[in-house]
């Protein structure tokens, strides 16, 4: 990066003052850059087809590295979980932590801690003459706080969905046993309610971990090419899924009218649940965004909010997110400044323009 401005300073002459539009150089397309393979001798084409059946091995040994590295994700769930267990027995209210446990100090706690012991002595004489009040099992609706305070989860949530999360206990990502083909589960566990008997909902993405044979050169790593739901078993009336909705039909000879019910779907969070099926046809454009969106939500779970839940809890992960996001964005300006200071040297550079969105990447 350092030596591209140096290049541009050069250009513009010293002290990185703007050039002459005659000394400007003139800009070279992509097109032009590359060079033609086709048109190099043919001694010279010989070895570069000899790299590039290198860089093949090259890719099927990065697919094995990408396969080890999920062996490592297997070993490590299982030294995690002991954490998540008490996590999910301190959320549900099962267990109650220690005062030990329980000590945290933090920036600023100080005088919040200050204020609040004042304020809970001005309270105590008017407490003595109330009854006491019960104090709220475990951490009440945790992870449906989580889906409130996560943009990406908030825009799938319903008002309709927020009763039967108040039920989510806990949830957990399995990777697929040695052997089998590389994937992973997302479970979701709930406590017994009245929307639905099962006790634990899955998600599974099944993955790929090898060059594409037609396109060895684009393998960046494990991809998600599948993902496959669960069936939920509703109680009568509580599938949030669908709605009723009265139609009336006339009859063709007689003329008389009657009223049927009929069930169509609704958006809900539980729609994730029967995900859209790759079709070996191919498929449209908006159903190629929503199974992309649904690979990244996945991967968004798995890496994010399951290992890190309560500092989504607390806002403080978000904070965290929205720093790299602001990262990301401050050096693909920085980019296109360098790439493009030439070309708009003659006008002013609109910096409040928002970049193109990041391609989504899936590995």
């Amino acid at each position: 990066m350092e030596a591209r401005k140096n290049e541009k300073n050069e250009a513009r002459g010293k002290g990185g003052n703007k050039g002459s539009q005659v000394d400007r150089p003139e800009i070279i397309s992509q097109a032009e850059r590359i060079p033609n393979v086709s048109a190099l001798p043919k001694a010279v084409k010989r070895r570069v087809y000899a790299l590039k059946r290198l860089q093949v091995q090259s890719a099927h040994i990065e697919a094995k590295f990408y396969e080890e590295v999920h062996e490592l994700e297997r070993k490590y769930a299982g030294l995690y979980q002991p954490i998540f267990d008490k996590r999910q027995a301190v959320v549900s209210g099962a267990v109650e932590p220690t005062d030990e446990e329980c000590e945290w100090q933090s920036e600023g706690e100080e005088e919040e801690l200050a204020e609040d012991l004042k304020k809970k002595a001005a309270l105590e004489e008017k407490k003595e003459d109330s009854p006491p009040a019960e104090d709220p099992k475990g951490i009440p609706e945790f992870w449906l706080t989580i889906f409130k305070h996560v943009d990406m989860l908030g825009e799938m949530l319903q008002e309709h969905d927020e009763p039967i999360l108040k039920h989510l206990q806990d949830i957990t990502v399995k990777f697929s046993e040695p052997g089998q083909p590389m994937s992973f589960t997302l479970e979701f566990h709930f406590e017994p309610n009245s929307y639905f008997s099962n006790t634990v909902l899955t998600k599974m993405y099944k993955m790929k971990s090898e060059p594409d044979s037609a396109d060895p050169f684009s393998f960046e790593g494990p991809e998600i090419v599948e993902c496959e739901g669960c069936k939920i078993d509703w109680h009568k009336g509580k599938d949030v899924t669908v709605k009723a909705i009265k139609k009336k039909q006339k009859h063709k000879g007689r003329g008389t009218v009657r009223t049927i019910t009929k069930e169509v779907p609704q958006d809900s969070f539980f729609n994730f649940f029967n995900p859209v099926k790759v079709s070996p046809d191919g498929m449209d454009e908006d159903l190629d965004f929503t199974l992309a969106t649904d690979f990244e939500i996945g991967h968004f779970f798995r890496e994010r909010i399951i290992p890190r839940a309560v500092l989504y809890f607390t806002g403080e992960a978000l904070e965290d997110d929205e720093s790299f996001e602001e990262e990301d964005l401050e050096e693909g300006e920085e980019e296109d400044l360098d790439e493009e200071g030439e070309e708009e040297d003659e006008g002013d550079l609109d910096l409040t323009k928002e970049p193109h969105p990041a391609e989504c990447k899936q590995q």
